[in-house]
């Protein structure tokens, strides 16, 4: 029986579950599986350790088992408090080799519906290696992890900031967590940032984070930009949005769009594809965006354009695309 017990997951017997969507996802990303196959047995990441701060779902799933191919050693955990898949995220504990009894997997703490306590807790655990080691590179999709690094880097530093109860529960759970962290091991978040050699970044929000601390300098190693990189942002943004935003709306809400007013305030990459979404499922689409072109775009698309001042009164659903 392993010994393995460097996770926290939803439910280890829904892993069979999830070992079954992998194999299934498995086709359908042909790009990842290629790269198995060029490098097996060559292992070009010997040396990385990634710590991943990505939605833990099964495509994920597919992604770690691959870093690990490549030679990486992985910690993991889910960038937002409802996004996991616990089948995927049980499949990942366990390993393709592993058994319920016996898990051979990869450090994950992830599960869905996590309080902003659990998940900054999550998000420690996932930059926490073991023998004294420390990550040398970030995934991030939000830049959650590199915050969390490079806000423990500065605070250790100086001072941990107060918060009160009025402060926003997201930072003032994340401070609490990080104060905790820095009172038991002083100067582990200047180890860690000076360990890093980079970060990749994954969504519009956590670009913006990026291109905001080099610009004041408090960026500590290099960023790559993995958000405009025109394969994600002209595919992932657009064609993912609009398979998936009506498919995550029904399952949380269980309601009926056909009919509906929803308005898409922004009309970029990830607008266009949340437009064409709502609009298949019968929506009476209004899109509201400060760019004049992308607005003119939305109206030669057939969409009404208003302001989202106006149309706060009697719209059903409103999605934010703005990366803001």
């Amino acid at each position: 029986m392993s010994n393995f017990s460097d996770f926290k997951v939803k439910d280890l017997s829904l892993s069979e579950w999830g070992r079954k969507e992998i194999l299934l996802a498995q086709e359908e990303m042909p790009g990842l599986m290629s790269l198995r196959e060029e490098y097996a047995g060559q292992y070009p990441l010997q040396g990385a350790r990634i710590t991943g701060s990505l939605h833990m779902t099964i495509q994920t799933a597919v992604l770690i088992e691959t870093l690990l191919e490549l030679g990486a050693t992985v910690r993991w955990c889910s960038c937002n408090i409802f996004s996991t898949q616990d089948h995927a995220a049980a499949a990942v504990a366990i390993g393709p080799e592993g058994t319920v009894a016996s898990p051979q997997g990869v450090p994950v703490y992830a599960w869905k519906g996590e309080t902003l306590e659990e998940y900054w807790w999550c998000t420690e655990q996932a930059l926490t290696w073991p023998d004294g080691e420390y990550p040398n590179m970030i995934l991030d999709d939000g830049g959650d992890a590199t915050m969390f690094v490079l806000k423990g880097n500065e605070w250790e530093k100086s001072i941990v900031p107060e918060v009160s109860a009025d402060d926003p529960e997201d930072w003032y759970e994340l401070v609490k967590t990080l104060e905790k962290s820095i009172a038991a091991n002083p100067g582990r978040w200047i180890q860690t940032a000076a360990s890093i050699k980079g970060v990749t970044e994954e969504t519009t929000t956590g670009v913006h984070r990026l291109y905001q601390m080099a610009e004041d300098g408090s960026l500590l190693f290099p960023a790559m930009n993995v958000n405009d990189a025109v394969t994600k942002s002209k595919f992932d943004n657009v064609y993912g949005c609009r398979h998936s935003l009506v498919d995550g709306i029904m399952r949380a809400t269980d309601v009926m769009i056909s009919g509906k007013v929803a308005v898409v305030c922004g009309y970029g990459d990830v607008g266009k594809g949340c437009c064409q979404s709502l609009r298949g499922q019968g929506a009476r689409v209004i899109v509201t965006e400060i760019d004049p072109i992308c607005a003119l775009q939305a109206l030669m698309e057939g969409y009404e354009v208003k302001r989202v001042e106006d149309v706060l009164d009697y719209a059903d659903i409103y999605v934010t695309t703005t990366g803001n």
